[in-house]
């Protein structure tokens, strides 16, 4: 059975008989430099995201990125707008409550914080000791990404964005139509 490109836009761009559909401006920003955040930034970049490294600590550089390859920030401040994706890469950082606090108080689209859905993560202590409430907690997705048993730093990345561009397109992810 042979079917025509025609039919579906989708099958036509993959097979590269038509450009990819235009998405609005995406910004993906990984909080803290970690393997995590490399992979997340660099296959960003691939998938049509303006990469940012929120990075507070100016003593710490930009794990194995290459210089120039992202924007490098030490405060959301005015970097993050309605197209951001937020994703902070490691919980045990002591900076957890005032970024994520600084976060939600901006524009964001999607916020999340990679962690076991095991137990509370820290950040909701943490903004709750900054007075953050708790609806405002709520809006900090944990875990974050797909579900397919992520065992690596670049496994952790592809899961993070594929949750990600479900999300935006409106999916659950997964297999399920």
């Amino acid at each position: 059975m042979s079917h025509s490109h025609d039919e579906d836009p989708a099958c036509a761009a993959a097979h590269g008989d038509a450009p990819p559909e235009e998405t609005e401006r995406r910004t993906l920003v990984a909080v803290f430099a970690s393997p995590v955040a490399d992979h997340l930034l660099r296959f960003g970049v691939e998938l049509g995201f303006r990469p940012i490294l929120l990075e507070p600590d100016p003593d710490r550089g930009l794990g194995g990125l290459p210089a120039g390859s992202v924007e490098v920030v030490r405060e959301a401040g005015g970097h993050l707008d309605g197209t951001a994706d937020v994703v902070v890469t490691d919980h045990h950082r002591a900076e957890i409550g005032p970024i994520l606090r600084d976060v939600l108080r901006g524009p964001a689209r999607w916020i999340g914080i990679m962690g076991s859905p095991r137990h509370e993560g820290p950040h909701v202590r943490a903004l709750t000791e900054l007075g953050v409430p708790p609806e405002e907690i709520a809006r900090v997705h944990r875990p974050i990404g797909l579900n397919i048993g992520s065992r690596t730093p670049a496994e952790i990345a592809v899961a993070t964005l594929a949750g990600l561009i479900a999300d935006r397109n409106g999916r659950p992810g997964g297999f399920a139509h």
